[in-house]
């Protein structure tokens, strides 16, 4: 039984870890750098 509520608190532990660090991350759409896309040529502008 101890070893269901350890791996239930670890479970929440973990959820809530995600939670944070993806509202820390930002977690958004990144605008795309160009310059580093293989095989586009950015010099043409």
């Amino acid at each position: 039984m101890i070893l269901v509520f350890a791996l239930i608190a670890l479970g929440v532990w973990a959820l809530v870890a995600t939670v944070i660090e993806l509202r820390r991350d930002g977690y958004r759409a990144a605008p795309t750098d160009w310059s580093r896309v293989a095989g586009r040529d950015v010099d043409d502008r």
